[in-house]
């Protein structure tokens, strides 16, 4: 999928009137795994959430794949799933089960085949044991697990994971990073601090105090992302 913006600015009401969040971006994404690097507060997830369609921008234009992330948000949400990186913000169902079946809900599926697929990714993702529990009582990592896990049962043709890894010890930090970054794997768009998930995506873009600072190898934008930090 090729991801598109032009002239993009980003803005909330504040209490002393508009505050710009990304300003006069533009940008044009195509790699299988690309990683949004930045400080706290840079922008990086604003542009995610923008590209998801879950933030409109004020000015500019926005597609991914040919679709206007703000005229045709319903056909994107089919084609695009989105990683919040706090999972308790998507997950909503009682039981694990639940919360991965709600994602097929709505498709034209039978019973038989969402149950097949539900069971598939419980096991791919390691839920087995816990696929009867409330969702309530999971871990930060278990949740952020599961969040991922309804995401992908989906089979979304891009997938925007906003700190993906962050709530994790660091064997489930391998499992995801696998699992994100295999090639039969949809392309997928990290926001992250992890750089060594960073590295092993194919571009990076650089993000800071709303503005792109650059796009280009992990390395280069590493590199320029630790000067940036000092």
């Amino acid at each position: 999928m090729t991801v598109n913006i032009t002239n993009m600015h980003v803005r909330v009401d504040g209490h002393q009137g508009p505050v710009t969040l990304l300003e006069d971006v533009t940008l044009n994404l195509e790699a299988p795994r690309t990683a949004i690097l930045g400080e706290n507060g840079s922008g990086k997830s604003t542009l995610a959430k923008t590209l998801a369609g879950l933030i409109a921008p004020a000015e500019g234009a926005v597609q991914v794949n040919g679709i206007d992330v703000v005229k045709e948000v319903k056909r994107l949400r089919r084609e695009v799933g989105f990683v919040f990186a706090n999972p308790a913000a998507q997950v909503i169902m009682p039981t694990v089960r639940e919360d991965i079946a709600l994602t097929l809900r709505g498709r034209k599926l039978s019973r038989q085949e969402i149950s097949e697929r539900v069971e598939r990714a419980i096991e791919e993702h390691e839920l087995t044991s816990l696929a009867d529990r409330p969702c309530h009582s999971l871990s930060s990592g278990q949740m952020q697990r599961l969040a991922l896990c309804s995401v992908l049962v989906g089979e979304p043709q891009l997938v925007l994971a906003d700190e993906p890894t962050s709530l994790l010890d660091a064997r489930h930090r391998r499992i995801i990073a696998e699992r994100l970054l295999k090639p039969a794997a949809p392309q997928v768009i990290l926001v992250t601090h992890d750089l060594e998930l960073a590295r092993r995506c194919d571009e990076a873009v650089l993000v800071a105090d709303g503005r792109i600072e650059g796009q280009g190898s992990p390395e280069d934008m590493i590199e320029r992302y630790e000067e940036i930090l000092g």
